[in-house]
């Protein structure tokens, strides 16, 4: 028998670490109601990294017919298919902490839980992260000062280019600004910035989704695409340069496009990508046609990363009427991209 016979067979299904995020969200709802359904199982092996007990407390009161099952190593090979493994990396068991309410003690837990993921990916024990919402607030106050998931993995991974893409229907959107006023934004685009979300939107398509020459809409932030000049200048000014910056390397890139005819062009397929330039010119579209159902993935990282698109919900904690749409879908586009990896 040679060598490569002898060789342990690889699982046919990637490993996948799920972060509970913030405890005190819709978290760890989302992924017990997600790993209950028999979709998600099929694609992947999930290990729930996150607090034990919450897990714990949360499938009894959803009355979810799952067994809790605390896990030591990356490998939880669960006995029973209604096993549900987690592994908490926490020192000591998460104590009391308010439901539905930013607090330290919540939004430390959730930092230390994406640690243990990234710690793990890096180790190549798991093939990929999908995670559960954060509260920005919460790990604020714990101390973690970033703006969000992406800025502490670019952290954490110490990747230095890094971006957001949502996905959602035939749609995928590669974003220059997001969390911005709109009367901040045309100082914040810059040439560079553009170039570098046309560039990031490119290697996604590539090496992510496997497209050998994909090809990037680059949307306009004016209407009609500024009108040669008469309803601004940010298309002529930076919007164009950066376009042509890309095509000078190589890149399919549009030139600045009317956004009101561009997103129904990448819906019909004319697009593998557009590259939108504020918050709501992309997430209008993605959710008149994917609403609940996107997923947010990190273009960048060494590793790969889905996260939901929604936030903790803080409002609705403990009502048991979490939507697991997002996060299904999250689980099962990093169980595709794994494949590619």
């Amino acid at each position: 028998m040679t060598t490569q016979q002898n060789k342990p067979k690889k699982p046919n299904k990637p490993l996948l670490g799920i972060t509970m995020g913030d405890p005190a969200g819709i978290g760890p709802e989302v992924i017990a109601k997600a790993l209950a359904g028999a979709k998600v199982r099929r694609v992947c092996r999930p290990l729930v990294v996150g607090s034990f007990p919450v897990m714990q407390q949360v499938v009894k009161r959803l009355k979810l017919k799952m067994n809790v099952v605390l896990v030591e190593g990356h490998d939880p090979k669960p006995p029973r298919l209604n096993d549900l493994a987690v592994l908490d990396p926490l020192d000591h068991p998460l104590g009391r902490f308010p439901r539905g309410v930013a607090s330290p003690a919540a939004g430390a837990a959730s930092v230390s839980f994406i640690k243990k993921a990234v710690e793990l990916a890096q180790l190549g024990c798991i093939d990929g992260i999908v995670t559960a919402p954060i509260n920005k607030e919460a790990i604020n106050m714990a101390g973690c000062h970033f703006p969000g998931h992406t800025e502490l993995l670019a952290d954490l991974t110490k990747t230095e280019e890094s971006g957001m893409m949502i996905i959602g229907g035939p749609l995928r959107i590669m974003f220059v600004t997001t969390h911005v006023a709109i009367k901040d934004l045309p100082a914040l685009l810059t040439q560079a910035k553009i170039e570098k979300a046309i560039r990031l939107a490119h290697l996604a398509l590539r090496d992510l989704f496997g497209i050998k020459k994909p090809r990037v809409g680059v949307a306009a932030l004016n209407p009609h695409a500024g009108e040669h000049g008469l309803f601004g200048d940010e298309e002529a000014r930076v919007i164009l340069p950066a376009a042509r910056a890309a095509q000078a390397q190589g890149i399919r890139a549009s030139d600045p496009l009317p956004a009101d005819t561009l997103f129904g062009k990448a819906a019909r397929g004319d697009y593998d990508a557009v590259v939108a330039l504020y918050h709501d010119q992309g997430l209008i579209p993605l959710k008149l046609v994917a609403f609940g159902t996107c997923v947010n993935l990190t273009v960048g990282l060494p590793i790969i990363r889905t996260s939901v698109d929604h936030g903790t919900a803080f409002d609705i904690v403990g009502k048991g009427i979490a939507d697991p749409g997002s996060l299904i879908e999250a689980i099962m586009l990093a169980a595709t991209l794994t494949k590619r990896r």
